[in-house]
């Protein structure tokens, strides 16, 4: 489905990525693992064209991400769910979710994707008034998650999404990730929190310093002693 191959980025004068290379699948839930400044971030604003990338391609079912303007990225069916979430705080629940079908083919369902999004996530509609600010962070994350999955999207980013959350909220923000997969979507998802993500995901990447210095299934990195050394403190 998504195809990355040596790929090169980076901010003004500062290289973030080196060669980057992988894979996502259709069905399957890939994690990027890495320290904070490993590149994480930048690998998914790459991809879904907030940063262009130096060199390198990049294909979404064998369309060339790079020949594509930005904002039409979505169109090709990728949903990035941001870090720290940036949802429109003074705004409704409601008014956050059709944020996410401003595309043509999602606007003509609207009403369907919503009352789907809704389903998934029954506590979305029960505060479907609130201003987003003012829930818990685990219920904005379900909003960020809710509002890419308004677009109807065929591969979901999501980045750091337990970053600043209590540990009961990781917990519940994991369980998300379990139920979009369990609808059949395709992920893609860094995360710092090794342990849990790789209780999610099928395949993993290890990010350091902006290269790729590992990969494998997710068993194989969670058995991995330098992996466990490093990232899960065993």
């Amino acid at each position: 489905m998504l195809a990355l191959a040596n790929i090169d980025a980076g901010y003004g004068g500062f290289q973030a990525l080196f060669g980057v290379s992988m894979s996502v699948n259709a069905g399957e839930a890939v994690a990027v693992l890495g320290a904070n400044g490993a590149g994480k971030t930048t690998l998914l604003r790459v991809i879904s064209g907030l940063l262009p990338a130096m060199r390198g391609e990049m294909t979404m079912e064998g369309v060339s991400l790079r020949v594509i303007a930005p904002h039409r990225i979505l169109e090709t069916g990728i949903a990035h769910v941001p870090e720290s979430r940036r949802l429109f705080p003074r705004l409704s629940v409601e008014a956050n979710l059709k944020m996410g079908a401003f595309v043509p083919a999602a606007r003509k369902r609207f009403a369907e994707r919503l009352d789907y999004v809704y389903g998934l996530f029954p506590r979305l509609k029960e505060r479907r008034h609130q201003l987003a600010g003012t829930m818990s962070g685990g219920e904005q994350q379900m909003c960020a998650i809710g509002r890419a999955l308004m677009s109807g999207p065929k591969l979901v980013l999501l980045d750091e999404p337990s970053m600043g959350l209590a540990p009961v909220v990781v917990a519940q923000v994991f369980e998300l990730v379990r139920r979009i997969r369990s609808e059949g979507y395709t992920v893609l998802i860094v995360e710092q929190n090794v342990a849990q993500v790789l209780k999610v995901a099928d395949r993993a990447y290890l990010l350091e310093v902006g290269r790729i210095k590992a990969s494998g299934s997710a068993a194989e990195l969670l058995a991995s002693d330098e992996v466990r050394r490093a990232y899960m403190g065993i």
